[in-house]
């Protein structure tokens, strides 16, 4: 079987579909983000509401909690192996929390990042991942499987956005907050592009 060959990385055009198919969802799902602040969100207070029906949340706080998850795991791979992950290590309290540009110019800065750094990844690299669960855990997983994780990951704080917008009494699009098998099983293909499953 031919392979593709970048950056001295050999891959098998499989490998390539499923670097781009993951690409694909990552942007589209940070893309929905970007879309909320320049269609429905108005003034930087929007982003510091705090939810009635889930105390301790904003607007502001799952954005720049689902897009920090990104950047970590770009980070790890781009640097030398071994690939060490660790998603509790990000900043809090960031800019993007409170200012709609900042938020705006964060969203669409790992879009360019991913855009850059996913084809030059290998879907299969090793990495392993520390995380506090309370207790210290360590465990091995791979590139490809944390890049749909922080996708599903975005989906699910996506929905606690909508929640919250709903509080405000802004109306987002259907889409918006579904997870792509959702979609696909509902069949809103004129909805969004992740609705539209290649089987």
């Amino acid at each position: 079987m031919p392979l593709v060959v970048s950056n001295t990385v050999a891959r098998s055009p499989e490998d390539v579909e499923t670097l781009s198919q993951g690409l694909f969802v990552a942007e589209t799902i940070l893309q929905q983000a970007v879309d909320l602040i320049d269609a429905h969100l108005t003034s930087d207070d929007q982003l510091t509401v705090h939810s009635q029906h889930l105390p301790g949340s904003t607007i502001g706080k799952h954005l720049r909690h689902s897009r920090d998850h990104y950047e970590v795991l770009l980070e790890c791979i781009s640097s030398p192996a071994p690939h060490i992950l660790n998603y509790d290590a990000r900043p809090r309290k960031t800019p993007m929390e409170t200012n709609i540009a900042a938020a705006r110019d964060g969203l669409l800065q790992t879009i360019r990042k991913l855009r850059e750094q996913v084809p030059k990844a290998e879907w299969n690299a090793p990495i392993t991942v520390h995380a506090v669960t309370p207790f210290i855990q360590s465990f091995e997983t791979t590139f490809g499987r944390e890049l749909w994780f922080a996708s599903l990951h975005c989906i699910h704080h996506w929905s606690m956005i909508r929640v919250i917008a709903g509080e405000m009494n802004v109306v987002l699009p259907n889409h918006f907050s579904f997870a792509p098998s959702t979609l696909v099983h509902h069949g809103r293909l004129e909805a969004s592009p992740l609705g539209r499953a290649k089987l």
